[in-house]
């Protein structure tokens, strides 16, 4: 096994996100002598085809011959494309690092991602690691990393112990619908519509490898590691990408990077109802507080 966690890198038609995310990357304490896999979607009809080409063409040129390139001829989608992808790699080294193109990555990122893995390795409740971190200015205080209830999909990490478990059936969904101590658990008491996510997923509405992977998390009571502040900006709300942000959401804020210290790990994984709750509040805030979750109910109930 290599000593730094392989690099799974996901692209589609983006080529000035992926540029700035290859650009971080490579920036990062920890990247050289890490494994990289890019793995590029295909075109879903011929207008896509340059976009996707001169994606695939800044990848080679930053990377060059330090990657692995699996380039699909077929346009397979988001999902397909990350749980194949992130199957394909964890078989071979037991762990992975994912990254979207369109995310700009701290220095610490993968240092943070790699010290995390070692430590977490054989606590069979640590299902992943998040690079990124909500807004909250009481856990950015704390300087040490906490443990939530709920995964993110901005750069992560996990086990081939922990994507075993990873269920894209998602078998169980439907108690959502009757069991409201259940839903509420899984919206966090509110702070996000999970629930209406999984079921617009499992409707054939919405294609998230994501809402799947939060479900199999929760039904195993597992834990996601969070640094105290982000190091993780996502570029992806600006209409460039396939799936995108609510209207009032403010989940594409550009941190200051420089002001970041390198996050300490917590001795063990225990969860703090008092940093759960902060947690949640800034999911809240950040996806739009009172009027999404209005939004969120009129989505419910009209089924859109």
């Amino acid at each position: 096994m290599a000593s730094q966690a392989p690099i799974a890198i996901f692209c589609y038609r983006r080529p000035d996100h992926l540029r700035r995310t290859l650009q971080s990357l490579m920036q990062c304490e920890g990247f050289e002598g890490s494994p990289v896999f890019v793995f590029g979607d295909g075109p879903r009809n011929e207008s896509e085809q340059a976009a996707v080409n001169t994606t695939r063409a800044v990848a080679c040129e930053l990377l060059g011959t330090n990657a692995q390139y699996h380039f699909s001829n077929s346009n397979r989608g988001l999902s397909a494309s990350v749980i194949d992808g992130v199957s394909t790699v964890i078989e071979r080294y037991g762990r992975v690092i994912v990254v979207e193109d369109d995310l700009v990555l701290n220095k610490f990122f993968v240092r943070f991602m790699n010290e995390a893995l070692q430590r977490y390795e054989d606590d069979d409740i640590v299902f992943q690691v998040s690079g990124y971190a909500f807004e909250s200015k009481e856990i950015a205080s704390r300087n040490q990393s906490v443990f939530l209830p709920f995964t993110t999909s901005w750069g992560w990490a996990t086990w081939r112990r922990a994507w075993q478990q990873f269920d894209p059936a998602a078998r169980g969904w439907e108690l959502l619908a009757t069991n409201t101590e259940l839903r509420a658990r899984f919206n966090l008491g509110g702070a996000y519509d999970y629930a209406t996510m999984l079921e617009r997923q499992m409707s054939g509405q919405l294609d998230s490898w994501a809402i799947r992977w939060y479900w199999s998390v929760f039904l195993k009571n597992g834990l996601v590691l969070f640094p105290p502040t982000s190091l993780v900006s996502n570029t992806g709300f600006d209409g460039s990408g396939t799936h995108g942000g609510g209207a009032f959401s403010q989940f594409n804020q550009v941190f200051d990077y420089s002001a970041i210290k390198y996050p300490e790990l917590p001795a063990s994984a225990v969860l703090n109802p008092s940093v759960v709750a902060q947690a949640a509040g800034a999911l809240r805030r950040q996806n739009g507080g009172v009027i999404t979750r209005c939004l969120d109910m009129v989505r419910r109930l009209f089924g859109r």
